[in-house]
């Protein structure tokens, strides 16, 4: 079988109507549902044909386990007072609303307000 030189290759694709670039990048980050792949200083080639392009990645791989969604977020004892009173909830309740809105009181006490359907929200 003969080997085609590079230049010869990008010739021929280019007659076909196939184009084909690299790209220049620092990181190339592939997001699982349970992980993260990264690759480090990543080789990418584009390929663009009839409309679809195709990613080539290739580089050194370095696989880290992806954070939880619902991870816990910290909530003071103040942040929760304040939202109870402002909401005119109990602390539980208030707890909850900060953990949902990732512990933004505003956002607690807007959430909270609506549920019970009041008005000054």
């Amino acid at each position: 079988m003969r080997r085609i030189s590079p230049r010869d290759f990008e010739r021929m694709m280019r007659r076909m109507g196939v184009k084909v670039k690299e790209l220049e990048c620092e990181e190339v980050i592939f997001v699982l549902p349970d992980r993260q792949i990264a690759i480090k200083e990543p080789r990418v080639i584009v390929i663009e044909a009839q409309g679809e392009k195709v990613y080539q990645v290739s580089g050194e791989e370095v696989e880290t386990v992806r954070e939880s969604l619902e991870e816990k977020v910290e909530v003071t004892e103040d942040d929760v007072k304040l939202v109870a009173e402002q909401a005119g909830v109990s602390m539980e309740e208030a707890r909850k609303a900060l953990e949902e809105t990732g512990g933004d009181l505003a956002q607690a006490i807007v959430l909270l307000q609506a549920r019970r359907g009041d008005s000054r929200a």
